[in-house]
């Protein structure tokens, strides 16, 4: 039988799950692993600051590729690490966390070594990332690779992180398997449906369905988990019921293409025309919803009464108060949309509700979220990623109007402040044909500024547009609205670039597989023509990474925010 080494073993089954770049920073305990990775010819070592963002450029790059991979260093590596990891469980994302770990003779004597907790306990960070994944092992030379096959198809097909402790003796350890084995990709497909299950499942909808005037569909953040838009637009549109997509799926419905499409529906929070459709409907179909707060405007959102609420989920389907698992939605929804009526329903819709215009009372000199988010789209090409941070970008582009076929990236769930950054770099890498426009406000960005280096090493050119409202304004409006400690000193912001090495010749002889980028603009503006004339710029020179500091009243915020604060406060 042939041999492999366990490393390259490990990395054949990454690379067949579309992974061509692996994030992480060296360890002692990771470095072979390295070597590895940074032979390989398929393979483009991440080359992040630091492991937090690290672990959210995986996250980042899985929401693009659907799978990521990072690779840490045991205890204190990886720890750094777990708060991104963290996020990737409770958003959903499969992303393998690969741990270099002490040589197995020292975890089997017990020995005290650095980055270790003193005790001799080897097994304990595997413990702690047992409770953040969904699979985890510590690998041992007899079943490594039994053990990387179940971590990644379970990752993968429950879309939640991995968990691999690779002990350093390990990772070019060769060991035998057969020309099958190896040959064999890995088992990804879903379980089916149970058959005779789904037949009543779909009966009974389609019944439904058959009696409903006013049916409406709220497409929810898992479909795009699932890798599902394809299907869903399908069925949106076979049916012709209106559609609204929540905060967590934004971008899951293509919106200039779909005729049905009514705008992004979160409870109180939405715009007071899409309540009013959304209340009027007889029959709700959800298609992966996430019923969190954020997602659901402080739960002010609770759907229809649930006798006439049908939910389509990942792993089952509910019908009333009738609950169907094992009946997931991936292999339903293409029977549902085949077997709809052959001519869509027919609706009196009136024009789809949009947030007020800019008047020219609005326009002032100062940028106003209400402005940015209502011009900022026409500076967008199709076909783009957005990335928002959590706070006042995050709630920004609820109704913001979406470029055609544009990817939206956000943490509405788990909300870590500085989490777009990293995400953004991952996004980036994952899809460099696509522009990226990444909304940082001045807090998130000081939590994770340090990967401005690594996209210019990796030659990305993202336009970065940090909005500048002195201070922490969604923990303002929450509470200590003038309190210090919600104040950080500020930076000069338009300087960025150039802090980070834009332009220094060592940076350009050391851009690693990718190509140096080259510098853009990097200004701040503080009226709304400064913004138009560098917006205009932006898109003349779009092979190049630009930074934007656009500077926006202390206290205003998105309406959608405001909102939320105010459901909160009630409740």
């Amino acid at each position: 039988m042939p041999l492999i080494s366990i490393g390259h073993y490990l990395l054949k089954r990454l690379k067949e799950l579309n992974i061509d770049t692996i994030f992480g920073v060296p360890g002692d305990y990771n470095m072979p692993l390295l070597d590895l990775i940074e032979d390989d010819k398929e393979l483009t070592w991440g080359n992040n600051v630091n492991e937090l963002n690290a672990a959210y450029a995986a996250d980042g790059y899985a929401r693009i590729r659907g799978m990521g991979a990072v690779v840490t260093t045991f205890g204190v590596g990886e720890l750094s690490a777990i708060n991104g990891i963290a996020g990737s469980y409770s958003e959903m994302l499969p992303v393998i966390h690969i741990v270099g770990t002490p040589i197995t003779s020292s975890q089997v004597n017990h020995a005290i070594l650095h980055h270790t907790l003193g005790n001799g306990d080897f097994q304990v960070f595997t413990k702690i990332a047992s409770h953040l994944t969904v699979a985890s092992t510590h690998l041992t030379q007899e079943r490594a690779i039994e053990e990387i096959n179940r971590v990644i198809q379970t990752s993968y097909l429950h879309k939640r992180p991995g968990y691999i402790a690779f002990p350093l003796d390990l990772m070019t350890k060769q060991v035998e398997i057969s020309d099958t084995a190896l040959d064999t990709p890995l088992d990804l497909k879903l379980p089916p449906n149970p058959e005779d299950v789904q037949e009543i499942v779909l009966k009974k909808i389609l019944k439904l369905i058959e009696h409903a005037k006013r049916p409406i569909i709220i497409v929810d953040g898992c479909v795009l988990r699932q890798r599902l838009q394809s299907q869903v637009n399908d069925f949106v549109r076979r049916s012709g019921f209106p559609t609204f997509t929540a905060p967590m799926g934004k971008g899951a419905i293509d919106e200039g293409r779909v005729y049905n499409f009514r705008g992004c529906y979160s409870g109180n929070v939405s715009l007071k025309a899409v309540i009013k459709e959304v209340e009027a409907s007889d029959l709700l179909i959800e298609l992966g919803s996430i019923k969190s707060d954020f997602n659901t405007g402080n739960f002010s959102y609770s759907g229809l009464e649930r006798k006439r609420t049908i939910s389509l989920h990942s792993f089952g389907t509910i019908i009333h108060y009738a609950e169907y698992p094992g009946v997931g939605m991936a292999e339903l929804l293409p029977h549902l949309t085949a077997n709809l009526p052959k001519i869509p329903m027919q609706l009196d819709l009136k024009e789809r509700a949009r947030p007020p215009p800019i008047t020219a009372e609005d326009n002032k000199k100062e940028i106003t979220h209400h402005y940015l988010w209502n011009k900022v789209p026409e500076y967008i090409p199709a076909n783009s990623i957005i990335v928002t941070d959590t706070g006042t970008a995050e709630f920004g582009v609820f109704n913001m109007e979406s470029p055609q076929d544009t990817i939206f990236i956000s943490q509405i769930l788990w909300g870590s402040i500085g989490f777009s950054v990293g995400a953004a770099l991952g996004a980036a890498m994952a899809d460099r044909q696509r522009r990226l426009f990444l909304f940082v406000g001045d807090g998130s960005f000081q939590l994770t500024c340090q990967e401005i280096a690594v996209f210019m090493r990796h030659g990305l050119t993202p336009t970065i547009l940090l909005l500048n409202n002195d201070g922490y304004l969604i923990e303002k409006m929450i509470h200590g609205r003038h309190r210090d400690y919600n104040n950080y000193p500020m930076w000069s912001y338009d300087k960025t670039l150039d802090y980070f090495g834009g332009g220094r010749a060592e940076h350009n002889e050391k851009s690693g597989k990718g190509f140096p980028s080259k510098i853009g603009l990097q200004v701040q503006v503080k009226d709304q023509k400064e913004f138009e004339q560098v917006m205009t710029k932006v898109n003349e020179d779009p092979d190049k990474i630009h930074f934007i500091e656009v500077v926006m009243p202390q206290f205003d915020a998105p309406r959608e925010l405001a909102l939320l604060v105010e459901n909160s406060e009630n409740r």
